[in-house]
């Protein structure tokens, strides 16, 4: 029987490539976002690469349009199997040019969203004992960094809320499943229509990745949920533990670096933005799963690999710490003689 997998957030970006993935496995797709234009185009992709899908419209901050997005879908596929939490929207801007409606919507989608669809999904794979919910998030939810500070507190939630729910699975002996599969900077379409007060075009702060980077990452998390966290790309295990080592020093260099570094020298997007409204809603204004950076995003991670493969991980710091230790014994020998 083929999975039936829900993604929200699934009209771009990393959710849109996700789509993709599952859909090349023949898998049943609920596509769950607010634009028209970008859930038709990515149901188009599903159901050409084998798999059948579900267009739902849905804001993710409105819990009653998910639950019944979640209705929807298991009356047309029936059980979910994976759910996945993708969908967000953010703010470019210091902190002080945020006003507070929008700094709650920013929360209300990035982070109730999460809270939304891992609700409806409990609701119905905890009777039945079995399902896996992953929740796509960032590097940016363990270390933050300026200029975007609605998005990172409500990353920082995530792994709050997530972690908080883990340890009630665990007390109620319950097989559903939860992980996070932590993403580094990717090249998706938010970039051209996030709501910005920058003085220049937006960017994700290199090195930057390409969506199908991220979604392999996630498809894998859904496969082997037993990990509590994934980190996706090189960039994402240096920032974290470079902020578990050396907060104080971090925090030093990105207020020096951290401005600059997320905005090109391009003027902002001319468009109007995604917060409150879909850029996607009309036909023929579908983006993709791409932002403006394939130049200089990697379509591949040897990192984001290795995250899949973790027995790598400890081979090589073992095989590391051996060579290190020999090196150690020639240099004490060569001092002797």
């Amino acid at each position: 029987m083929p999975q039936t997998v829900v993604i929200t957030g699934a009209s771009a970006g990393i959710g849109r490539a996700v789509a993709r993935l599952y859909g090349e496995r023949g898998a049943n797709v609920v596509l769950i976002a607010r634009g028209r234009a970008g859930l038709d185009a990515a149901a188009h992709e599903v159901e050409e690469l084998g798999g059948t899908a579900l267009v739902r419209v849905a804001d993710t901050a409105a819990a009653e349009q998910i639950e019944e997005a979640a209705t929807a879908a298991e009356q047309a596929l029936g059980p979910i199997d994976v759910w996945i939490n993708c969908a967000f929207t953010s703010v470019f801007a210091p902190f002080d040019e945020i006003t507070a409606e929008e700094y709650e919507r920013v929360t209300h989608v990035t982070y109730l969203g999460f809270v939304n669809g891992t609700r409806s999904a409990l609701k119905r794979m905890l009777p039945r004992d079995r399902g896996t919910i992953v929740q796509v998030g960032s590097a940016l939810g363990e270390r933050a960094i300026p200029l975007q500070s609605a998005y990172c507190g409500a990353k920082h939630a995530i792994n709050g809320f997530t972690s908080s729910l883990r340890t009630e699975l665990l007390h109620r002996g319950s097989n559903v499943r939860v992980t996070i599969a932590q993403m580094p900077a990717v090249n998706t379409p938010q970039f051209s229509w996030v709501h910005s007060r920058l003085p220049r075009h937006p960017q994700p702060v290199p090195p930057i990745y390409q969506p199908e980077v991220a979604a392999r990452g996630v498809v894998h998390a859904a496969d082997h949920p037993g990990r509590k966290q994934y980190y996706i790309g090189p960039s994402t295990w240096a920032t974290v533990w470079g902020n578990r080592l050396a907060p104080a020093l971090l925090d030093r260099y990105l207020a020096r670096t951290g401005f600059d570094s997320q905005q090109t020298d391009r003027l902002p997007p001319s468009g109007r933005s995604n917060l409150y409204e879909p850029v996607d809603q009309e036909e023929g204004c579908d983006h993709g799963a791409h932002g403006p950076f394939d130049d200089s995003a990697h379509s591949r991670s040897f990192g984001a690999g290795l995250a899949r493969h973790p027995a790598l991980v400890v081979s090589g710091l073992a095989l590391g710490a051996a060579a290190a230790a020999g090196a150690a014994v020639r240099r004490g020998l060569a001092g002797r003689s």
